[in-house]
């Protein structure tokens, strides 16, 4: 048998594989292939067909296994398509329960000092509505039109069966602090709707009212 001409098994492994990027696996095993015949053609020796066979199965595997990459790409950006919203969502809704409670938080801050500024004696109504204003102006806006302070009269919870949740409290009587008996009870509550200081408020909640509250009694 004639030798085998190296040059063309070079050749025809360049036009093959023109289009693939000469690193990729299967190349470099097509590359061993023609190399070992050429190094055995000086012998009149064949490559078994085994090797050749073992070989060729190789490439086809790395070849496909390369294309279902390329179709997993497009499955991730299909996924990511369909989570990123569902994140987003629970991220800002992380975000806007979290206000939700820190302004709460802010409203009973500033209802309990102010009513513990008006057990003293000497208070008055006008300072304790101040009080009540500089505390929650600290967290948010305080002198938007619809913030409420209201100081009430609390004797309806001197009763030990009253339900807190059924008591209309724009209905109970404003008092002035200065003029209450010792003794007395009295409510300072703060309500301010949601859709004023929320950061997704105006655009989804409407009717919903934030408050707090402290109740106490006169010294």
């Amino acid at each position: 048998m004639a030798p085998r001409n190296p040059d063309k098994c070079v050749r025809g492994r360049e036009n093959v594989f023109s289009g693939v990027n000469r690193d990729h696996q299967g190349f470099r095993a097509i590359a061993e292939l023609c190399d070992s015949r050429n190094r055995t053609s000086g012998d009149r020796k064949t490559v078994p067909a085994e090797l050749s066979s073992r070989t060729a199965e190789k490439t086809m595997r790395l070849l496909r296994k390369k294309s279902g990459r390329s179709d997993r790409r497009g499955t991730a950006i299909v996924e990511t398509a369909v989570v990123l919203p569902i994140f987003f969502t629970f991220i800002f809704g992380f975000i806007e329960f979290g206000h939700v409670f820190m302004t709460i938080h802010t409203l009973n801050s500033a209802a309990r000092r102010a009513a513990r500024l008006g057990v003293g004696e000497s208070s008055t109504t006008a300072q304790v509505e101040t009080l009540a204003h500089d505390v929650l102006n600290s967290a948010i806006n305080a002198d938007l039109e619809n913030v409420v302070i209201m100081v009430k009269d609390a004797s309806v919870f001197d009763s030990m069966s009253v339900n807190a949740s059924q008591i209309d409290y724009d209905s109970l009587p404003d008092v002035n602090i200065e003029d209450l008996e010792p003794r007395s009870l009295f409510l300072v509550r703060i309500q301010v709707p949601y859709n004023e200081v929320g950061i997704l408020g105006p655009r989804w909640i409407s009717g919903l009212n934030l408050y707090g509250q402290s109740v106490m009694r006169k010294e």
